[in-house]
Parts: structure tokens; C-alpha cells; sequence
């Protein structure tokens, strides 16, 4: 109920707004033009406004869903609107000679060409009217109900609508007030077709003006960077101590977490880490070693997420940015992050090399050693990277293989962490931001048309010149007219099951579909290579510690042959990867 009374203030806080305080005078001329104050002109131009907000916010929501009208016609015909009152004010005979007020008929004529002059309360209703749309736009609380109550319940927003709208027209109404009081006690309306009348028309026509060119949106920014008037911030501030409410139930009353029962019929209990062979990031022992870690010991504590990866694979690379961000996000909130480092090459399972790149990456958050798979194994995984998502009560409530669908997890992670602050019976923090990290390196997977490729004999099917699954050494030529993501290797090479080693100078070629193209190699002595793409020099990059390097990184993707110029022997290539 919390934010009935923000929408209240809102309505009060909207008349101080950078971008309504331009409209202001038509709604305190409107009320003061005239022979005598008029009150009743007040009342129904700011009812009629109010309304004209309520009205215009179901039919923006429904011509969301059914239709698309541009923001501009809205600003067109409210700007339309007040410019046509302005003509009226300054000219007070224009309006009875526009030709289509002759084909009116002459009960009609009276009301819309001399109902304006003669204080008709039409008029009134259609000065009130054009402005709804303009003060719709100038309140967060107003977007709130709009785009997250409505469409909930239709009945509950529209409470809340009116709210916003009596908060606004009675500060309406206070401000009018006062400013009738002021030129009342100076005197300056006592002619309705003198100079005064003629300034507001101006003043009118100049509104119009700036809301049709956009200027009053500009005025807005203007007042906003230099700090005046910001009172959207003071809504803000209310609307987040309104996200601290209880959350364990929904509108309607019902529970909105499962019970131990039926987790229990729906989800599977977490497998713990299994024989770890070293633990980084996690708390000292008094010997000076990284302590052990489990998720057992988060079990009605924490909400764990598990990140099974391996620190050469450039998909496990590309998550890193977003594994960070909601570490740093999420930590305090009862979020622990484990990451799971299973190696696919020999070279991955030395605690050394994973210490360096943990380092390399930025990452804060504990990393398990998992050389043996065991953990792997226990939870049946077969993908790098896969994240599982593991709840209060230990529960596995969310998982997702390989890249991509970072706003699907992060709101598991959200709802996760809501439900352990209400277990634990905890202010509850309604999340409603998604992380945006820095660093990210976006893949349209649908473009990329070539394969991981393994040059080791257990796995080089793609091996065109050669015999694979032959270990040993091999003398290889590579042809002249070669195939799509087939591998070509020239010179000696000798074959291991997990690479293939150059035992003299030689070359890899390799025509693929990609944007980037990476190697994970290695050279003991370090290999200074030479990196054509279409047979124009990229660049030379010495390999040297076994890991993930980059070979080409272009601006878009595309069919490219890549070529390798290895200048001696002791290169140790593992595997291509594309993005």
C-alpha cells in the first residue's frame, strides 16, 4: 500500500517537474483572463485535465498491445490544442471566422466558436483535456503504474491512477489559486480582451510551439543538468522503500514459494563437490592454504551458483564479464558463486595455471579444482560452460549450458536470493536492474558456420590432408584447392591424443565462416608465428604458455581462409574456436 501514498506525492511533486513548469501558465491563465477571477473555470479545466491523464494512460496501454501510435501524435495534438486557444486569446475574433464553424450547427456554433469567449465550460474541458498527455510524462511513479500495475491488475492500477491524479490537481488547484490571488490584488485582468489576455495567448502559443518542436523536453534536460528541480529523484528514493515489502505472497494471497515437499517432487538435491584437487579464492588455513569449500555448507544459508568451465575455452571466457558482475552485485545479498574448473586438456589441471588466469580474469569469487570430473560426473554435465543454480534448501532450481540467456539467469539469481531473505526473515530487496558488465564480447552464434576444431587424434575428424586417429608422426602437404572447415596442416607433425606437435617448419590452413578465430596452443620455447587471413599479413604472435590466444579479430563475419606460417619446430596446437 506503500505505493498508493508515493503515487499521491508524485501527483503533488509532478507540478514542480522541469517539464511541466513551462505549462504552468496556461493552467494559471486560463483561471485569471477574465473580468473577475473564475473559479469554476479552474475546477473544471484541472478536473478535466485529471481525467484526460486517467483516459489517456488505458489508452496508451492499450495501444501498446494492439496498435503502435507514435509519441509524436500526441504531442501534435495537445500542442495543436493550446496553440489554436492561444490564436483565440490574442485574435478573439478569429475563432468565430474559421470556415467550419459555419457548417456547425447553431446550438453547437455557440458551444465550440464563442463557448471559449463567453466562459463555456468546453473550453474549459478542452484546455484541460490537451494537457493530460504532456503531465502523463513527467513522473517515474506514473511509468510504474503504467508499465508494471496495469497490466497485473487492471483494477489495482487504476486505484493508483487516481491517486497520482488527485495529488496532482490539488497542487493544481493550490497554484492557480495563488497566482489568481496575486493578479487579483493588482488588477491587470479587468479588460478579458486587453493586453494581459493577449500576453497569456502569446505565452499559450509559445507553450504549443515547444511542445511541438520538442524544445520543452530540452528545457527539461537544461533544468535537470544543472541541478534544478530534480524532484524525480525524491519519487525515486519512494518507490525504492516501496520495493521493501513482503514478497512470499502474491496479489491474490497464495504462497509464491514452494515448500520442502514440493521441491522435493520437482527439483533434485545438489550433488556436493566430489574429491577436489585444489580450491582458489577461498579462506586461508592456518598453514597458509586455500581452505576446502562445499555447497553443503550454504544449505539454509546461502544461494549458491555453480560455474562448471575450464579456463582455455573461449565460451567459459565470454561468461567471466557476467559471473563477476553478479558476484559484485550479489555477494552481500547471499549470493555465493563457485566456480567448478574441470579441465579439458592436461595442461588446465595445474594449479599454477589456473591460479594465473583466476588472476588474469579479475574473478574474486572461490574456484574448485575438479581434475578428476568427479563433480562433473555427479551432476551428469556435459558442457563447458554450464551454470547450476542452487537454492536455500539446496535445491537445483535453474541450469543453462554454454553461453547467452544472461537475463534469464540473473533473474533466477533474483528470485532466488528474494526467497532466502524471506526464509531468513530478512528486509526483502526486489530486484529490478539486469547487470550490464563491461568488457563483454557478444556472439551471434547463428553467424558462426564453422566447428570447434581438435587437431589431437582423439578428436581430429576434421583432418583433410591426413589419417586421423593415427598418433605419430605425419608428413603433411596442404593442397592447393582446399575445403570449408576441413584442416590442413603442412610440414612433419607429430600427433598426441590431445594436440598435434610441429617437429619442423610447417603451416596450418584452415578456411572458415566467422567473425574471430582463436587457438589454444602452446610452444615450450616459445614459436613466433605469422597470421594471414586471404593471404594478406595480419600480424605475428609468439606462442608460448599453453592457453587461449587470439588469431583474428575482424569487425564483421564472413568466409575467410586463414593461414598459419610456422617458422620451427615445438609448436603444440590443441584446438580451433570461432566467434
Amino acid at each position: 500500500m506503500l505505493l498508493l501514498l508515493v503515487s499521491f506525492i508524485a501527483g503533488i511533486l509532478t507540478v514542480l517537474a522541469p517539464c511541466i513548469l513551462p505549462l504552468l501558465p496556461v493552467i494559471i491563465g486560463h483561471s485569471i483572463t477574465d473580468t473577475t477571477p473564475n473559479r469554476r473555470r479552474l475546477f473544471v479545466v484541472v478536473t478535466s485535465l485529471g481525467i484526460s491523464v486517467i483516459l489517456f494512460t488505458l489508452l496508451l496501454k492499450a495501444s501498446s498491445l494492439l496498435i503502435d501510435i507514435p509519441q509524436d501524435f500526441w504531442k501534435w495534438i495537445s500542442g495543436g490544442i493550446i496553440f489554436l486557444f492561444g490564436l483565440t486569446m490574442v485574435f478573439p475574433d478569429l475563432w468565430e471566422k474559421f470556415s467550419f464553424a459555419n457548417t456547425l450547427s447553431i446550438k453547437s456554433n455557440k458551444v465550440l466558436t464563442k463557448g471559449y469567449q463567453k466562459n463555456s465550460v468546453w473550453g474549459d474541458v478542452i484546455i484541460g483535456a490537451s494537457l493530460g498527455p504532456i503531465f502523463s510524462a513527467c513522473s517515474p511513479t506514473y511509468f510504474v503504474i503504467l508499465a508494471t500495475v496495469l497490466p497485473v491488475s487492471l483494477f489495482l492500477g487504476i486505484i493508483y491512477l487516481f491517486t497520482y491524479v488527485l495529488g496532482l490537481s490539488l497542487a493544481l488547484i493550490v497554484v492557480a489559486l495563488l497566482g489568481e490571488h496575486i493578479m487579483a490584488k493588482i488588477g491587470k485582468v479587468s479588460d478579458p480582451r486587453g493586453w494581459f489576455k493577449k500576453i497569456f495567448g502569446v505565452i499559450f502559443i509559445f507553450v504549443a510551439i515547444a511542445i511541438i518542436s520538442g524544445y520543452d523536453k530540452k528545457l527539461q534536460i537544461s533544468l535537470l543538468d544543472a541541478g534544478f528541480l530534480d524532484v524525480t529523484k525524491i519519487e525515486q528514493k519512494l518507490l525504492e522503500k516501496n520495493d521493501k515489502k513482503d514478497v512470499s505472497i502474491n496479489d491474490n494471497g497464495e504462497e509464491l514459494f514452494l515448500d520442502i515437499e514440493e521441491k522435493n517432487k520437482k527439483f533434485t538435491l545438489a550433488p556436493d563437490i566430489s574429491t577436489p584437487d585444489g580450491f582458489i579464492n577461498t579462506p586461508r588455513l592456518n598453514s597458509g592454504q586455500a581452505g576446502p569449500i562445499t555447497i553443503s555448507q550454504f544449505r539454509g544459508k546461502k544461494v549458491v551458483l555453480l560455474d562448471i568451465w575450464t579456463y582455455s575455452c573461449i565460451n567459459c571466457r565470454r561468461t567471466i564479464p557476467y559471473l563477476n558482475q553478479w558476484y559484485k552485485e550479489y555477494e552481500d545479498e547471499g549470493l555465493v558463486i563457485i566456480g567448478l574448473h574441470t579441465p579439458e586438456f592436461s595442461f588446465e589441471k595445474v594449479e599454477e595455471n589456473v591460479e594465473k588466469a583466476v588472476k588474469d580474469f579479475g574473478i574474486k569469487y572461490p574456484v574448485v579444482l575438479d581434475n578428476d570430473f568427479s563433480t562433473w560426473n555427479a551432476y551428469k554435465n556435459q558442457y563447458w560452460p554450464r551454470k547450476y543454480l542452487i537454492d536455500i534448501d539446496g535445491y537445483i532450481v535453474y541450469d543453462h549450458a554454454g553461453e547467452g540467456q544472461y537475463k534469464e539467469t540473473e533473474v533466477a539469481i533474483q528470485k532466488a536470493l528474494v526467497e532466502r531473505a524471506d526464509r531468513l526473515d530478512m528486509n526483502v530487496e526486489i530486484f529490478s536492474n539486469i547487470s550490464k558488465p563491461e568488457n563483454v564480447v557478444s556472439v551471434e552464434s547463428g553467424k558462426v558456420k564453422s566447428p570447434e576444431v581438435y587437431f589431437g587424434s582423439a578428436r581430429n575428424e576434421y583432418l583433410a590432408n591426413g589419417i586421423a586417429g593415427r598418433t605419430g608422426e605425419q608428413t603433411l602437404l596442404v593442397p592447393s584447392s582446399i575445403s570449408s572447415n576441413k584442416l590442413y596442416l603442412g610440414g612433419t607433425w607429430n600427433m598426441t591424443s590431445e594436440y598435434a606437435e610441429s617437429k619442423s617448419v610447417g603451416s596450418i590452413v584452415f578456411s572458415y565462416e566467422a567473425k574471430n578465430v582463436y587457438i589454444t596452443a602452446g610452444g615450450a620455447e616459445g614459436v613466433l608465428v605469422e597470421i594471414y587471413k586471404d593471404d594478406v599479413f595480419v600480424k605475428k604472435v609468439i606462442i608460448k604458455n599453453e592457453t587461449l590466444y587470439m588469431l583474428i579479430q575482424d569487425t564483421d563475419y564472413g568466409k575467410h581462409v586463414l593461414r598459419i606460417v610456422i617458422p620451427k619446430a615445438g609448436l603444440q596446437a590443441f584446438t580451433f574456436t570461432f566467434g
